[in-house]
């Protein structure tokens, strides 16, 4: 498909799903190939498939013919009659013992091809061999029709018989008597339930049986034979051909019971076929409870290759999408475009059809998409392997594949998109429209395709551009998820209290900027102040935050932030930043050993700072909030208020030794010693004296304090350790859920937002590139619309997941409010009938589709288990992709 049809979120795929080596694509082509030759050898090919033979009542393939159709396939009809009993003693003898079937089928002269016969049908007694396409689109018109008139009676098909399918193996002989064919059903090849059944189907004695060929296999095998008695006139004895027949809407009193076992215990409907010697394995469909409802066509799971549910999901949406059901049961092949060079040679196309029809068979066990999955990873390597991927972008690609591979221009001519240049909005939507068909028409072009219109506006000329896109599916962000909680600790920086902590709401991808202004309203930062933001981890600062623009995205809900208050007016002066470090004791090989550990978070100061004395000072003002009064100044107000005195007064002491104090190694008597440092502050450089500092000094100036173990007592650093997440999370807490209305979601899709700077357009007047205004409009709407939820959002350096609770309507989706054409004749309401859920986490989650399957009944594809689930439940905050389809105004 052109480029401009694709989404943005379909070029979300990670490249670390690629293969990394040749080697590895090698073993993919190898797998490939391996594959094929297994479903070769296990399953039917797609031709094979074309030609599977079901016996059904003539009067049920009658009822679903087309009466406006002028031609109606023809039918070999053919009269049973027993077969004439073998000859000779021992012939006579076989045949006392031998319980087999036999008689034979004489093809009628008289009657017309179409079952228009003179005579009387005979109720029950006429049967028809159709084709497997024939009989998967005539079971697909009498399920519908049943459905609809379920309140009517008089359904004159076999109604009570749609679960019963169950194969029979016949053997076939063309005899001497060209236009005869001989049928034997033996116990041997059959089971004995299978074989009771058979008795009453084909008992010609009691009364005459008629069966019309329409899937011409019948024609074949005359064919065959002829073709082989002519090539070798020698050989005249007689082969046995077999041949299994699907068996429908046939079985006891001609009403189904239920689906029967056989010898084995096994249920057996839907078993494979086998034809002129190609064998495929008998398959039995194993139902689980209520997790099946026997009898319903499309309840067929999906085996999980290994991480392949987000594949089954798609799967199970788009099997399950009307007009897309109809096309692919139908002779779709016709429309393969092999030659198109932005297809994949019509092996998606091919291999989705198959697959499409055995999810449709009656009857199916769970099937194994191997097939599908190589063909997948073949033109798609991203997709190869077995990581968990995202349904929406193998959605993307399926639609976008199949349309290729089945679009009906084969050659596509140049188009030169023009500008609307003030023609009205309907005109110019229109030429977009034929231009865009001119390129692409396909069932999916009909079916899912709609149409943008994009207004672009220069912001300095206000130039207007006006252009008009198709869409295949839409992308919509939740907005209810633009907020989030950042608690912060808040340190001033001229020692006047203690750290606090705020917690403030901000954009959830919003901006510092953003953060900092929340914080400046919590903490009352006067107009001479600004804050300075960073980072903690393991007692240091690892990083500022000091760009406006940067994304919060990037802070996490575990990491620690603090704020310093520092003043404006000395914006120009140096940054100091204070480390502290304590001696702690551990016992080192069995001796108790002083080690140096940091502790608290760092001190902050912007200061001009001359010599050793000022940088003491300074010191002792950052810690007077923390100083703990002595037991004699408690009742002494004067005393407790000079706080800072006290500590200038701790710093000027001379160092003193007791004689039962003994200095560590790098411990001196003093109380605080200052070293120059690196960021980390796992280096000691030179001490800082008291004499002046070298000059000229660096903008950030990092600096370790000792902390001696009077020290320690003499203040409280608990609320320098206590430093808080910006949100916690414990076990039992959780974050409020978020709801959001699917119209509030549709509404901040369509508003008027700038371009971003790595996708500006280029103004025509101005001749340059802007930042333009766009606004995007819904103007044709498709027949089914596809909603994506844009729950995963990626960056550099996280992905995440968004869990907001979307209400979306179930029934009745009106969009009339946000079609910008005016005079729409089609409906603009629309049914939801599909959703592709995503549980979990962005590593460890899992996939899971919700079906509508008719009237009120939901179920629930979850790999290869299908169960029932009520229409209450389908709501969740998992709803990851939504299909809608349109409901004709009444």
């Amino acid at each position: 498909m052109d480029d401009d049809v694709k989404n943005d979120s379909a070029e979300e795929i990670s490249s670390s799903s690629l293969p990394s080596e040749p080697r590895q694509i090698e073993e993919e082509k190898k797998e490939e190939e391996e594959e094929e030759e297994r479903e070769e050898r296990e399953e039917p090919s797609s031709s094979d498939e074309d030609q599977r033979v079901y016996l059904v009542p003539f009067r049920w393939w009658k009822e679903a013919q087309d009466p406006s159709l002028s031609e109606v396939k023809n039918g070999i009809p053919y009269a049973a009659c027993p077969a004439p009993p073998y000859g000779g003693p021992m012939k006579i003898f076989s045949n006392i013992f031998n319980s087999d079937i036999s008689f034979n089928l004489k093809k009628e002269d008289g009657s017309s091809s179409n079952g228009e016969s003179g005579e009387v049908a005979l109720p029950n007694r006429d049967y028809a061999l159709v084709p497997g396409d024939v009989w998967l689109q005539t079971l697909k018109w009498h399920s519908d029709f049943r459905s609809s008139s379920k309140d009517k009676k008089g359904f004159s098909a076999v109604e009570e018989d749609m679960s019963d399918v169950y194969p029979l193996q016949l053997r076939l002989s063309v005899l001497w008597e060209t236009n005869v064919l001989a049928v034997k059903i033996s116990k041997k090849d059959n089971s004995v339930e299978c074989f009771r059944r058979a008795c009453k189907i084909f008992n010609v004695e009691a009364e005459p049986l008629r069966v019309w060929d329409f899937s011409g296999q019948t024609m074949l095998l005359f064919l065959n034979e002829k073709n082989k008695i002519l090539k070798d006139s020698q050989k005249l004895t007689e082969q046995d051909l077999p041949l299994e027949l699907q068996v429908y809407g046939l079985s006891d009193s001609f009403r189904n019971k239920g689906p029967k076992k056989d010898d084995n215990g096994q249920l057996s409907n839907g078993a494979s076929f086998l034809m002129n010697g190609n064998s495929a394995g008998s398959k039995s469909s194993y139902l689980l409870g209520s997790s099946f409802e026997a009898g319903s066509l499309g309840l067929t799971g999906l085996q999980n290759l290994g991480n392949t549910c987000f594949m089954n999901s798609a799967i199970q949406c788009l099997a399950h999408t009307p007009k897309l059901v109809d096309y692919f049961l139908g002779d779709y092949r016709r429309e393969i475009n092999p030659d198109n060079p932005l297809g994949m040679k019509g092996e998606i196309a091919s291999s989705f059809g198959d697959l499409m029809k055995k999810l449709w068979a009656p009857g199916a066990t769970p099937l194994a998409p191997r097939t599908f999955k190589l063909k997948l990873a073949h033109f798609a390597p991203q997709f190869s392997g077995f990581n968990q991927h995202d349904s929406q972008e193998v959605l993307a690609f399926l639609l976008d594949g199949l349309h290729e591979d089945l679009n009906r221009v084969k050659c596509k001519p140049y188009v030169e998109a023009k500008d609307s240049d003030g023609r009205p909005d309907e005109e110019v939507a229109d030429e977009y429209w034929r231009n865009h068909l001119a390129r692409n028409d396909s069932i999916i072009v009909d079916v899912c395709q709609g149409q943008f219109r994009s207004t672009l506006i220069c912001p300095e000329c206000r130039k207007l551009s006006v252009t008009f896109d198709p869409f295949m599916y839409l992308s919509l962000p939740l907005p209810s998820t633009s907020t989030r909680t950042m608690t912060v600790t808040v340190v001033k920086s001229d020692g006047s209290t203690k750290p606090s902590s705020f917690t403030v709401t901000v954009p959830k991808n919003g901006k510092l900027e953003d953060l900092t202004q929340a914080l400046s309203t919590a903490c009352s930062l006067g107009v001479d102040e600004m804050l300075l933001v960073a980072e903690i981890y393991n007692n240091r600062i690892i990083r500022f935050l000091e760009e406006p623009t940067d994304s919060l995205s990037l802070i996490r809900d575990n990491d620690q932030l603090i704020a310093y208050r520092l003043s404006k007016d000395a914006k120009e002066a140096p940054l100091f930043v204070f480390m502290h470090q304590q001696i702690e004791e551990k016992f080192i090989c069995g001796k108790l050993t002083p080690n140096w550990r940091s502790f608290g978070v760092p001190l902050v100061v912007r200061e001009n700072i001359a010599n050793g004395s000022d940088f003491r000072e300074v010191y002792a003002k950052l810690l007077s909030p923390f100083l703990v009064p002595d037991d004699d100044s408690v009742d002494n107000i004067d005393s407790s208020n000079n706080s800072a005195t006290e500590v200038d007064s701790i710093l000027s002491e001379s160092p003193r030794k007791s004689d039962e104090e003994k200095p560590v190694e790098g411990q001196s008597g003093a109380d605080f010693q200052f070293y120059l440092t690196n960021e980390k502050g796992v280096e000691k450089n030179s001490e800082i004296g008291m004499e002046e500092l070298v000059k000229p000094m660096p903008a950030r100036l990092y600096v370790l304090v000792s902390w001696s173990e009077k020290m320690v007592k003499r203040y409280d650093v608990q609320p320098l350790t206590l430093l808080p997440e910006v949100f916690k999370s414990g076990f039992f807490t959780k974050r409020p859920q978020e709801s959001v209305s699917l119209y509030k979601c549709l509404e901040a899709f369509l508003k008027e937002e700038p371009l971003g700077p790595d996708d500006m357009w280029y103004c025509p007047v101005c001749k340059k590139h802007c930042q333009a205004d766009k606004k995007l409009d819904l103007w044709r709407l498709p027949e089914i619309l596809v909603i994506h939820l844009k729950r995963f959002s990626y960056n550099r350096f996280l992905k995440n997941k968004l869990e907001t609770y979307v209400d979306f309507p179930i029934r009745d989706l009106d969009l009339s409010d946000y079609i910008a054409q005016k005079g729409e004749k089609s409906s603009n309401r629309y049914l939801l009938y599909a959703i592709s859920n995503h549980y979990g986490s962005m590593g460890g989650g899992h996939y899971a589709a919700f079906v509508h399957h008719g009237g009120d009944r939901w179920y629930d594809f979850d790999d290869s288990h299908v169960s029932p689930i009520s229409e209450d439940k389908i709501k969740t905050s998992a709803a990851y992709v939504l299909f809608y389809r349109r409901v004709e105004d009444a």
